[in-house]
């Protein structure tokens, strides 16, 4: 082959139907460049040589390379002419036959000679076209064998990662010049996107309204599952709402009066659920299960005992009460006598600990409320004389290890103590019309105030958010409103978040169940409002709201024409065999049978003597001498004498009997005043 057929073969390398020029000048470019790192490593070859071929589906050499390169141009045209029309790589040839170790004697070469002749070339400057064309003749055998197409060159791929590197340096530029413009906009706009991320983690977006009765409702509880919810009123009813079972109708399936006349002022489920304390203005607390079915019942202390630590219970009514967030037997109660106490479950005849509370002066005051902290480990009460004081839980009773005494005016209950998730916060409410966040790792001062929420009842409550972010609180409807609000509050600066306008109504209790994420409100005129959101909240009264109700099915009675058959008549019938029992039951229906005495008359005065005469002598000769009807207010004589002509006309009962023997009738006749009276015998 001639030395420009052999160039000409070696600029164009095709195949298929892709194809591909390079000059001279960028091949020598290329060789340059690649030439210029003299210590070339291995790994940095076999990348590039991943980099321009395909792995294993690359040419390997094969034994009669110099058959291959003996083929004539005219040849080689024909035959690439038929492949781009035919659109095969190849056809005609024998099956390979690979050898491995010649495969690696070879890969061994290209690595040990690519470098050493590419150094040389770089040091002489200059070579024969002998050489080049020998070495070139080699290339163009290693690239067939290695390669199916031709490799990419550098300069393109310097080129294109140096426009990358310029684009991401504008963009980051872009990026830069766009946050410092709105930095500013930015530090603004914190303050208002805070509050927005705030309300909507309100589930307010629906409501449910579910009706208890008439008057105010001073309790509400939830079960730890969200399953069941537990309301009580001044009505001294307490209801139990199953959301498993109920329809949209939203009716309660049991009201009970557990206490008697005496109202409801706190309800708590346990840490299990199982059971529901009950305290109301009796001195005795009540457990009940979840059906409402009594377990226990504190026992009644003696009240003529002056010291409360030498009786047995409570002797006044209580205020509130608490289950043990850990340990599901204990429970606390505080009452009008001054003291706050604990009971076990199962040990209802005695207390367990009695705790006395104190004013400033020593004397005796009456705790409002009480609770557990979120650990178990602090017994908290908020007392009449403005003062909070907590009792370490794992001592001694004797004095608190915490108090502020002057933390709500004095004279105003403390309504309310709720301790935060966390627990290191403490929310209190007064019905001096505030509600103060307390910290209790500095219990001196309060850490905000929110102050003019007016509180008309004693069990106004409030609570923290399931994330520790807001505080809920009711707001009572005072003079010249008509709509009583749920406010909601953040806890790092006290400012109003969010107001809910509830209900025409006082609002009374709250309760953000954590578990479904909805907002339960109880209001003064007996109506429990259910806030929930449809996307954030789960189960409750969303469960409720999509079962449709179902009425009662009337039955249609339809009138049909008596059919007699033969085998109907008596004569043709069976007796059948009656029970004893049934044949017993229509004789006691029956009045003759059953000889059942005269029903008591339930109209008028005097009953049957009265309607028959004035006299029981008058009721005898009605009802039993006479047939005809005597008046009471005759008189006898005139009465006897109308019948004195008919007698004498027609006797009937005495002068027939005596008209034979004495037809002359003999009366006795007095012998005269005169005559004195017989002698009566004595007594002996």
């Amino acid at each position: 082959m001639s030395d420009s057929n052999k160039k000409s073969m070696k600029n164009s390398s095709t195949f298929g139907k892709i194809s591909f020029k390079l000059t001279t000048k960028s091949v020598d470019d290329i060789v340059s460049k690649s030439s210029s790192s003299e210590d070339v490593n291995e790994s940095n070859l076999e990348s590039n040589k991943t980099e321009t071929g395909f792995g294993i589906f690359s040419k390997k050499a094969e034994p009669h390379s110099e058959v291959i390169v003996a083929i004539r141009p005219e040849d080689e045209e024909e035959n690439e002419k038929l492949q781009n029309v035919m659109g095969m790589s190849s056809f005609g040839k024998k099956a390979r036959c690979f050898d491995v170790e010649e495969m690696m004697e070879n890969i061994k070469k290209t690595i040990v000679s690519k470098p050493a002749t590419k150094t040389v070339d770089h040091q002489q400057g200059s070579s024969t076209s002998d050489d080049k064309s020998e070495n070139d003749d080699n290339d163009d055998d290693d690239d067939d064998d290695d390669f199916i197409g031709p490799p990419i060159p550098q300069s393109l791929l310097q080129s294109e990662s140096n426009q990358e590197e310029k684009t991401k340096k504008k963009k980051q530029k872009d990026d830069s010049d766009s946050e410092d413009d709105e930095s500013d906009d930015s530090d603004n706009n914190e303050e208002d996107d805070e509050e927005n991320e705030l309300i909507n983690k309100i589930p307010c977006t629906h409501q449910v309204t579910m009706t208890h009765g008439l008057k105010a409702i001073t309790a509400i509880a939830a079960d730890p599952s969200g399953a069941r919810l537990a309301s009580g009123s001044v009505d001294y009813d307490i209801s139990f709402w199953d959301f498993g079972g109920m329809d949209a109708s939203l009716k309660s399936f049991r009201t009970l009066q557990p206490c008697e006349n005496h109202p409801i002022r706190c309800l708590q489920y346990s840490m299990t659920g199982d059971v529901i304390l009950v305290v109301s203005g009796s001195a005795q607390a009540k457990v009940l299960d979840r059906d409402g079915f009594e377990k226990c019942e504190t026992v009644k202390g003696d009240q003529y005992i002056t010291d409360m630590a030498r009786t047995k219970g409570h002797t006044a009514s209580l205020n509130s009460g608490s289950w043990h967030p850990f340990t599901k037997e204990e429970y606390l109660t505080c009452s009008q006598d001054g003291t706050c106490r604990t009971w076990i479950l199962y040990k209802a005849k005695a207390h367990k600990a009695v705790i006395k509370c104190r004013a400033q002066s020593g004397v005796k005051t009456v705790p409002t409320t009480c609770a557990y902290s979120r650990e178990g480990t602090v017994i908290a009460a908020g007392c009449m004389d403005g003062s909070i004081q907590m009792w370490d839980n794992r001592k001694n009773f004797v004095n608190p290890s915490l108090i502020n005494r002057n933390a709500h005016n004095q004279s105003s209950e403390i309504s309310c103590l709720s301790f935060s998730y966390l627990g290191h916060m403490m929310a209190t409410r007064s019905c001096d019309d505030t509600l103060k966040l307390w910290d209790l790792r500095a219990f001196k001062n309060p850490l905000f105030v929110a102050s003019d929420l007016f509180s008309r009842y004693e069990s106004t409550d409030c609570m923290f958010s399931p994330d520790d972010s807001m505080i809920v609180t009711g707001e009572s409807l005072a003079r010249g409103k008509s709509m009583g609000r749920c406010l909601f509050y953040d806890t790092k600066s006290l400012q109003l978040v969010h107001g809910i306008e509830v209900t025409e109504s006082h609002v009374i209790k709250t309760l953000w169940h954590p578990k479904l994420n909805q907002i339960f409100i109880g209001c003064g005129n007996g109506v429990i409002k259910a806030y929930y959101d449809i996307k954030k909240s789960l189960r409750g009264a969303k469960l409720c709201v999509v079962k449709q109700r179902y009425k009662q099915k009337h039955v249609e009675m339809m009138a049909t024409q008596q059919i007699i058959t033969p085998h109907a008549l008596p004569l043709f019938r069976q007796d059948r065999p009656k029970s004893v029992r049934k044949q017993m039951e229509k004789d006691r229906q029956d009045p003759l049978k059953s000889h059942r005495p005269d029903l008591p008359i339930t109209s008028g005065q005097g009953g049957r003597v009265a309607s028959s005469g004035g006299t029981l002598s008058s009721y005898v000769i009605r009802n039993l001498g006479l047939s005809k009807r005597v008046e009471d207010d005759q008189d006898p004589r005139e009465a006897i004498l109308k019948y004195a002509k008919i007698a004498e006309e027609e006797p009937f009962w005495i002068t027939p009997a005596y008209k034979k023997n004495q037809p002359k009738q003999i009366f006795q006749t007095d012998e005269g005043e005169e005559s004195e009276p017989s002698s009566k015998k004595q007594k002996t």
